[in-house]
């Protein structure tokens, strides 16, 4: 029987000394044991009769626990299991049959006790690491999950050539063991557990693309290696491939519809696909289960705060830092509904954790960033500004921004998308009207155009999109699954024939139809930074709308400076690099509106505010929409929203944003300087003259 032998310390087989006397019992033992995964009832009959004849034997209450558990009684597996545990206390097989049962009764915190017990007594258990990540992934214990999951890899690794990578990877030395790994698959390029263990090695160092193809290759080659499945859709969720990861995630939850990990892993991608009342029951199904789980209440929060439930979603919120108040994350989530204020309790616990040593580097910035707006919102500013900047600072230490690829990209398309270039082209792409594109800047009034639009009748809202940079990633890659090549895009862009553009709007239709929820015939795509891409949307969507949300450069910039963004918007964590960014962004579409005049839309939030219907009838204009009094009623609108600004469109336009940057007007000396022409024109735009990158020099 697989993982329920009881040992003592000394390894050997505890059997009481009546059963030592009966040689028929461990005959009796073995064949009982063997019946467990075929016929457990029968297993379970076997095991009474031998507890019958020796009273109290532990193997036998082993296997009677289990064959309980495996005919769907986890009460009467719990009943025998729990004083079996506490009388074997050394008997990792006990803790483990344990924690399967309470999981299955729904006590995730008891079986994660449990597991950890088990691994503990016996750190080669390979499958109560499993469980144990697949345990705390339903917790959002990121870190611990992958440090079980490893350790899973190592118990489980039989190869002799594996060992040392696989000790490597669990003991964090990432480099050595993507050296060892790659040696190895050089001689064995088909070695299933080496690719995964390297895949381990990709996921570890966020080179997504290199995991999700040594993940693909593992299932081509086994496809029914489940770890392997489990690992490519958290892959492809944490590259916003939801509709993607739902694939596997209902294979997985097929297989095993009460793992933990699974459930909360299909929660995370009904959340990306919009699906926000069954993500909500998902995860109200992991709290019945850990109900003491500080990362489920936040990111169940998170959920809530989308579909709307604002009340919900702060009570969410703050049970997650009434349980583990050094949870930055959390605090900021608070912060994160704009509309919400700390009291001065809140002020004062938020300054005891970042006065702790032993809370993480990302518990410590997300303390920053709550504190920052904390202290805002009480008129504090200078204290405020230390914050968000100590915030910025150490968000800045653990992410790469290279500042000279952005300026070079703008150039390279500067260069390429001429008048005549778009001319040679025209008629060319997928003729379909669906998408409005809104690009800009974050925090530049994005989700406030978009909740105007989404408020027509003949619009549906969305999120912000991926698959626009999916598609810019394919084509930088030439379509291999290799590592995108900076170099390539836009100028690949220039060997494309009329087929092959119509293709790829085609295929960004495609990829978008999960998220569109309505007949609505129009939807929107609200990913920010789609402005890098204007004139491949132009190309493979000529009839889609696209439209410009801009700000006050410093307004936006500082509002920028003071958001942490989980992922994505690597430039906003220095002034100066966001000074250069807003740059950048009005530099390429003032070459748009140069080369494809009025095919590009801008609104200014500052118009928008200070004449709401005027803009809105103007917006409608150019979307081709009659005029609907609903989108300026659009406050009113009860629509999931996804971004930061989710709280704020839910209520009438306000002015006070306007002019906040003043209050800290003093230290935004880098970004003013970034800026430098852009700002003194606004909200017109300068000329612009060629400006080489480093690269370039």
């Amino acid at each position: 029987m697989r993982g329920v032998v009881v040992k003592e310390d000394s390894g050997r087989e505890l059997t009481s000394s009546a059963a030592e006397s009966v040689g028929g019992v461990d005959v009796a033992l073995s064949h009982a044991s063997k019946l467990l995964e075929s016929d457990p009832a029968l297993a379970a009959e076997q095991a009474a009769e031998i507890l019958r004849r020796v009273p109290g034997h532990p193997l036998a209450q082993l296997i009677a626990g289990a064959a309980a558990r495996r005919c769907g009684n986890p009460e009467g597996a719990v009943a025998i299991l729990e004083p079996l545990a506490a009388a074997q206390p050394r008997a990792p097989a006990a803790q483990f049959e344990l924690a399967l049962a309470c999981a299955d009764l729904g006590r995730g915190d008891a079986a994660i006790e449990a597991l950890r017990r088990a691994v503990a007594l016996k750190p080669d258990l390979a499958d109560a690491w499993r469980a144990l990540g697949d345990h705390l992934i339903a917790i959002g214990d990121t870190a611990g999950a992958d440090a079980a999951y490893a350790n899973q890899i190592k118990a489980s690794t039989r190869d002799p050539r594996l060992l040392a990578p696989a000790a490597a990877l669990q003991e964090g030395r990432v480099a050595v063991a993507e050296a060892q790994l790659r040696d190895h698959l050089r001689q064995f390029p088909t070695d299933v557990a080496a690719l995964r263990m390297l895949a381990e090695v990709a996921g570890r160092l966020g080179r997504y693309a290199d995991a999700e193809a040594l993940l693909t290759r593992c299932l081509e080659l086994a496809p029914s290696f489940i770890a392997a499945r489990h690992n490519l859709a958290l892959v492809l969720l944490r590259q916003n491939r939801a509709a993607e990861a739902l694939v596997h995630a209902r294979h997985l939850l097929e297989r095993e519809p009460r793992n933990p990990g699974y459930r909360n892993l299909m929660a995370g991608v009904l959340s990306q696909l919009g699906e926000y009342a069954e993500s909500i029951r998902l995860y109200e199904g992991v709290l019945a289960e850990y109900p003491h789980q500080p990362r489920v209440w936040m990111s169940y929060g998170h959920s809530l705060k989308t579909a709307a439930r604002s009340d919900e979603s702060i009570a969410a919120y703050r049970r997650s830092t009434a349980l583990a108040p050094q949870l930055g994350e959390a605090w900021w989530s608070l912060a994160n509904l704009k509309t919400f204020r700390f009291d001065p309790t809140d002020i004062a616990t938020m300054r005891r954790q970042l006065g702790r040593t032993d809370i993480s580097h990302e518990d410590r910035f997300h303390l920053h960033f709550a504190l920052g707006k904390a202290l805002e919102d009480a008129g504090l500013y200078e204290e405020s500004f230390a914050h968000y900047a100590d915030a910025n600072r150490l968000r800045r230490e653990v992410i790469r921004y290279d500042a000279d690829a952005t300026t070079t990209l703008v150039q390279r398309s500067k260069a390429l998308f001429t008048k005549e270039f778009f001319a040679a082209r025209t008629g060319v792409g997928c003729p379909a009207p669906d998408p409005v594109f809104i690009v800009g800047m974050p925090r530049a009034g994005s989700t406030l155009v978009e909740q105007i639009l989404s408020s027509h009748s003949r619009v549906e809202g969305t999120m912000e999109l991926p698959d626009v940079v999916a598609l810019v990633r394919d084509l930088s890659s030439g379509g291999g699954g290799t590592r995108p090549d900076r170099s390539r895009y836009p100028g690949v862009l220039a060997d494309l024939d009329p087929a092959r553009l119509r293709d790829l709007g085609s295929e960004y239709l495609e990829r978008t139809r999960v998220q569109r929820k309505t007949a609505a015939p129009f939807f929107i795509d609200k990913l920010p930074n789609n402005w890098q891409h204007v004139g491949l949307i132009h190309l493979m969507l000529p009839n889609a709308k696209i439209v410009d949300a801009r700000r006050h450069p410093l307004s936006c910039g500082f509002s920028v400076f003071k958001q942490h963004f989980a992922r994505g918007q690597h430039f906003s964590f220095g002034l100066e690099d966001i000074g250069r960014y807003y740059r950048d962004y009005v530099e390429l579409m003032a070459h748009v509106d140069a080369v494809l005049p009025g095919r590009v839309h801008r609104v200014h939030y500052e118009a928008m505010v200070a004449d709401t219907e005027t803009e809105v009838r103007r917006l409608l204009e150019y979307c081709g929409l009659p005029f609907e009094a609903g989108c300026l009623r659009f406050h009113e609108n009860e629509r999931a929203v996804r971004t930061p600004s989710a709280e704020q469109v839910r209520q009438p336009i306000y002015r006070d944003s306007l002019e906040q940057w003043r209050h800290y007007e003093r230290w935004l000396g880098p970004l003013r300087d970034a800026l430098g022409p852009v700002l003194e024109a606004y909200p017109a735009v300068p000329s612009f003259t060629h400006r080489p990158a480093a690269a370039d020099r």
